[in-house]
């Protein structure tokens, strides 16, 4: 299946399990904010865990939970329903502080990734990057990866327009770099990111396959579902009927629900 995207004019990209791996990069960092969020105690940080979607037993992390897809304050409300009169009183100072330094120390590139962002670039795109992350976790995670002058934009959940699935970041892109959002593509693992970009008015949506999010979740949100985003200069050349493109919103394709 082609479909005609020679509209588009700018991606904006998210960050964790689109660009970065987030099992490698934020597995370690959940641990660490919990464990702090407990002040030191192991069995407590589990149940925080656990609560926030990170199953510490296996590393699996819940799409869509606070620990996948919410900022610092929304991961902080989490934990504080959990410890009620325990919670920290400068907890969120704790937690934005531990995502700057993970950022720093454990950041992992996706294979393809570098390449896929100089690939839109050389297509003449602007390229920009929203995150829920903190904008200090967003530098020190760029930094640590080599990408820290890679984007035309960067935004996060502390820049000042509210954190997805809300349109403020999708909108403050459009706006700086002067594009109609129906001109733009927003590319994402999770629902959030897929939402916020309806409620922008983005002309496309990019679901990717390589972070929390899975295809049952994605699919009935996105235009066009890929592996990762190695695969999204194809996708922006028209190209949406690989195996790894699965099937677009008109129900063509291969597998999954609506």
């Amino acid at each position: 299946m082609r479909r005609d995207w020679s509209h588009i004019r700018g991606v904006l990209l998210d960050k964790d399990g689109s660009i970065l791996d987030y099992a490698k990069t934020w597995l370690p960092i959940n641990r660490e904010v919990a464990l702090a969020a407990a002040g030191g105690d192991q069995g407590l940080a589990d149940i925080l865990l656990r609560a926030g979607g990170h199953d510490p037993d296996t590393d699996r992390v819940r799409p869509g939970s606070p620990l996948a897809a919410a900022g610092a304050a929304g991961i902080v409300a989490c934990f504080a329903h959990v410890l009620g009169g325990r919670t920290p009183p400068d907890l969120l100072a704790t937690v934005t502080r531990l995502f700057a330094e993970g950022g720093g120390k454990h950041a992992v590139l996706l294979d393809g990734a570098a390449e896929a962002i100089k690939s839109l670039k050389a297509r003449g795109l602007v390229v920009g990057l929203a995150t829920n992350d903190s904008a200090g976790g967003m530098k020190a995670s760029l930094a640590r990866v080599g990408l820290g002058g890679a984007f035309d934009y960067l935004v996060a959940a502390d820049s000042g327009y509210g954190e997805k699935p809300g349109p403020g970041m999708a909108l403050a892109f459009a706006e700086a770099v002067g594009l109609e959002p129906r001109a733009l593509a927003a590319v994402g693992d999770a629902a959030h990111d897929m939402e916020m970009a309806a409620r922008a008015g983005y002309g496309m949506k990019v679901a990717v396959l390589s972070g929390t999010g899975t295809r049952a979740d994605l699919e009935p949100l996105a235009d066009v579902v890929i592996g990762s985003v190695a695969e999204l200069a194809a996708v922006l050349a028209g190209l949406t009927g690989s195996a790894a493109a699965g099937r677009d919103r008109d129900g063509n394709g291969c597998g999954g629900r609506r």
